[in-house]
């Protein structure tokens, strides 16, 4: 078959140069518009970025100082807490030693009430042994004066006889004249008992001697001093501290004789 004729395109009509005018200015406008939402979009978006920056840094700056309050208020407590126990310690220390004082003026209290009791016992002890030695010194010495007396009377009626006269040491009464070998019995108990230091030339001293049947000690004085006075003591000393004196052959002390003493070497 033949071919098909070509179609026939038809021209576009003319433009009207105000139509292209307008349809150009409407483009420029939507660009600016579309500039200006795009510029507008990035402002916002800037904008929002920076309130993101501002609120990151302020939630930054918030927990900051959250861990600062925190840290300060747990440094505070921390301290109040080591204050209130150096407090408790303190009061716990003085409560201690409070109470050490007053267990220690206890103990001393008691220790005195103590000291003084024993002092009050002894006191009382010593009071009363010093009241019975003093009551049985004087009755001691009542009794030594009665026996004395009861001697002495039945001496004035017996006759006297000589006793110790060789060896010094006096005369015994009748009845009871000592024995030759009394004198020594006497110089041996008397001698050891003399404490002399000083002179020993010329001093002879005579000690009148009192005593018992059971040769205990009624009384003793110096008959005749040597003129030194201090010997003389010491010679009635040494006769008292003999005391008791030794018995005769016969069992018995010589009722009364008398003593002649010199210091050693004299």
């Amino acid at each position: 078959p033949p071919p098909a004729p070509p179609v026939r395109v038809q021209p576009p009509p003319p433009v009207d140069q105000e139509q292209a005018d307008i349809a150009l200015q409407e483009k420029k406008r939507k660009e600016q518009e579309a500039a200006q939402r795009a510029a507008q979009l990035a402002e916002q978006q800037r904008q929002k970025a920076l309130q993101e920056q501002q609120e990151q840094a302020a939630r930054e700056q918030a927990a900051r100082l959250a861990a600062q309050k925190a840290a300060a208020e747990k440094l505070k407590q921390q301290q109040a807490q080591a204050a209130k126990l150096r407090e408790q310690q303190a009061q716990q220390q003085a409560q201690q030693q409070k109470q050490a004082q007053l267990k220690q003026q206890q103990l001393e209290a008691q220790q005195k009430a103590e000291a003084d009791k024993a002092a009050q016992e002894k006191a009382a002890k010593a009071k009363a042994l010093a009241q019975q030695q003093a009551k049985q010194k004087q009755q001691l010495e009542q009794e030594r004066r009665a026996r004395l007396a009861q001697l002495q009377g039945m001496a004035g009626q017996s006759e006297s006889g000589n006793g110790l006269a060789k060896s010094g040491t006096g005369s015994g009464s009748g009845g009871t004249a000592a024995s030759p070998g009394y004198a020594d019995k006497v110089r041996r108990i008397v001698r050891p008992h003399i404490i002399w230091g000083g002179a020993t030339e010329g001093l002879e001293t005579v000690i009148s001697v009192h005593c018992a049947p059971d040769g205990q000690l009624l009384s003793a004085s110096v008959q005749k001093s040597s003129g030194n006075p201090q010997w003389d003591t010491a010679a009635l000393n040494a006769v008292n501290a003999s005391n008791p004196m030794p018995v005769d052959l016969n069992g018995k002390a010589p009722a009364s004789f008398l003593i002649t003493l010199r210091p050693a070497g004299g």
